[in-house]
């Protein structure tokens, strides 16, 4: 195999084979993010076409984001059982599929189908589950950097190819966006197929920063030990705060990202005037700054409390949101809101999946995550379907801005309630004089 005389040739040369694994997964995270960033920029396409208002449009993508989190405790389960390659590729080929059968669309439930149930279950098996996975299983050093690297590449892939996608679907149409999307998909099955490895021991290496070679676990059988498993570890999980104050947090992270600023920012700006490459374009500026930040974090989250790196993040992004409406919504407004929210986009994941593992465990790190990333979801979700029907019903998206602003605050807050853990690292609070 491609992988196996690739891992002898790095190790010649002291390079772990880890590092190549980390660059498929990165790959694979920025597609389907770039896919599941699509559907922002063909909302207005999809009205003027159809007749269908943004409220309807936004249940099919508040659905995909409901099972792209909630399959995210069970892609554990089957990435545990069946390899993350098989279920990487499966999802890529479910996603495929989806954006295949929207091109014949006439109907809303056709939508509902394609946008909503297929495509939110194919980018479910690759959520950042996918990324804590791989981080946990090849990684004891170096781990926070990693997973800072592979949750920026979600965010970056959501944003930064959305210009692309916007000047395709204004010169070609909608349709042919989509196709493009499906020709990149198919190369990154590609690539998964050559270089993706499931765990370290299946080319005889140790995990990054280990020494010994540490055996892959017996695998689950049966189609009920994989429902069962996730729902076990929920309830073994639920009876600690810990959990739920993770889980309350990352809902709002999800509410203050995916749901309102990657779903809708490109249609809150076409109300005050802009056209849509100019919008997608703030929002990859938003990617490049997400890709800086989102990196640092996790470098500062192998170094200081998580609890207070969780506490500025959201604390700042609460901030950066209530001064959106304040823009004016001219680019140059827009660019400091880009600057400074996009810093923080996805900069709470480093710190949410090193707490994950400190308090509950290595083996449990990726089905503990994937519950929590299902309150991500949920609150995207919540803010996907919210800020459409607030367009809808009110004709204007400001309301749902400052709700979410609030809500950062309050996220900030909760962080601080985490009980500290006795391997803590130092923090960043302020000290006492």
């Amino acid at each position: 195999m491609v992988s196996t005389a690739l891992a002898a040739t790095l190790g010649r040369r002291r390079i772990h084979y880890g590092w190549v694994v980390v660059g498929a997964t990165f790959f694979t995270m920025l597609v389907t993010a770039a896919a599941m960033g699509v559907p922002g920029v063909l909302i207005v396409p999809l009205e003027k076409e159809f007749g269908w208002t943004t409220s309807e449009i936004s249940i099919a993508l508040a659905v995909r984001l409901i099972l792209f989190g909630l399959l995210g405790p069970f892609a554990a389960a089957f990435m545990n059982r069946f390899g993350v390659r098989r279920v990487i590729v499966v999802a890529l080929t479910l996603i495929c599929i989806g954006f295949l059968g929207s091109l014949r669309m006439t109907e809303l439930w056709q939508l509902m189908l394609c946008w909503g149930l297929i495509i939110g279950v194919g980018t479910g098996l690759t959520a950042m589950v996918l990324a804590a996975t791989v981080a946990t299983r090849w990684f004891t050093h170096r781990r926070g950097l990693v997973m800072g690297m592979l949750a920026a590449s979600s965010a970056t892939g959501q944003l930064v190819f959305l210009p692309l996608f916007a000047a395709i679907t204004t010169d070609y149409g909608w349709r042919v966006a989509l196709l493009f999307v499906c020709a990149i998909l198919a190369v990154t099955g590609v690539v998964v197929l050559l270089l993706m490895r499931d765990r370290p021991a299946d080319l005889g290496l140790p995990l990054y920063g280990e020494t010994d070679i540490t055996p892959a676990p017996a695998k689950t059988v049966g189609l009920s030990a994989l429902l069962v498993t996730p729902v076990s570890v929920l309830k073994e999980v639920s009876g600690t705060g810990t959990f739920w104050i993770l889980f309350a947090t990352f809902f709002v992270c999800g509410l203050s990202t995916n749901g309102l600023i990657q779903t809708h920012f490109v249609t809150l700006c076409s109300d005050y005037g802009l056209v849509a490459v100019t919008a997608a374009s703030v929002l990859a500026m938003m990617g490049i700054f997400d890709l800086i930040g989102t990196i640092g974090s996790g470098w500062l989250s192998d170094r200081f409390d998580s609890r207070w790196l969780l506490f500025w993040y959201y604390g700042l992004r609460g901030l950066s949101l209530l001064y959106l409406p304040f823009t004016d919504f001219t680019f140059y407004g827009l660019s400091l809101f880009a600057v400074f929210y996009g810093l923080d986009w996805l900069a709470t994941v480093p710190p949410t999946v090193k707490l994950t593992a400190d308090r509950f465990g290595r083996e449990k790190a990726g089905v503990v995550f994937g519950w929590i990333f299902a309150g991500h979801q949920l609150g995207a979700a919540t803010a996907a379907f919210g800020a459409g029907y607030t367009r809808t019903e009110f004709a204007t998206y400001l309301p749902a801005f400052f709700a979410a602003g609030a809500m950062c605050i309050v996220a900030a807050l909760l962080a601080l309630c985490i009980g500290r853990s006795t391997n803590a690292t130092p923090t960043l609070a302020p000290k006492a004089a």
